[in-house]
């Protein structure tokens, strides 16, 4: 299988480092959808990163889609709980950890890639208060039951990436010691040997 997309990519990141964890060989190829176009539609026509190309040639794309492949494929090697209360909690900070990458996303279009004059600043507030509101909600839930990061599931690797993402593309977004349960979870996350083979770029 290929992997196809930019590891500065929260969601390509994400499964790269799941696929790891999960012990699922693949080949990374690192095309971006801005610098490399032409070569991301030849693979895939919507230009949407990740893309997984299968070994029969056929290709899946979306992060979450990906993975639910991927634990229907190995089901053993899942990353998801398996029973209702754990699976519950899981999916719940998964749900915070997607959002604060999708507002940092929208962040970043529209403060580096939106022309200025096009800028809507109250858009930007709404969603920076969103992303505010995503890591807050992740700080009380970590520090009541944090993951067990000796048994990294799928909203432990989540949290640890969408983290790492909206620190180094939007320094100056939030106070950032204001979350010390995410900052502590992140140090101890990247520290682990598949996030260390899955450099964020």
């Amino acid at each position: 299988m290929q992997l196809i997309g930019m590891l500065d990519s929260p969601y390509v990141r994400r499964v790269a480092i799941s696929m790891r964890l999960m012990g699922i060989p693949f080949t990374h190829r690192a095309v971006s959808v801005f610098r490399h176009l032409a070569e991301f539609q030849s693979i895939n026509p919507v230009v949407k990163a990740p893309t997984l190309m299968l070994d029969d040639g056929n290709t899946l794309m979306d992060s979450t889609l990906i993975l639910d492949y991927l634990d229907t494929l190995y089901p053993e090697r899942s990353l998801m709980p398996k029973t209702l209360p754990q699976r519950q909690h899981c999916l719940y900070l998964l749900g915070l950890a997607l959002a604060a990458m999708e507002k940092s996303v929208q962040l970043i279009y529209e403060q580096q890639l939106r022309p200025e004059d096009k800028r809507h600043l109250p858009w930007q507030e709404r969603v920076a208060s969103q992303l505010t509101a995503a890591y807050s909600a992740l700080e009380q839930a970590m520090a009541k039951l944090p993951p067990d990061i000796n048994n990294m599931d799928q909203a432990g690797i989540s949290i640890a990436v969408a983290w790492r993402f909206s620190r180094e593309l939007l320094p100056q977004q939030l106070d950032w010691m204001d979350f010390p349960q995410l900052q502590q979870w992140s140090t101890q996350a990247e520290a682990l040997p598949a996030f260390v083979a899955t450099p964020f770029e």
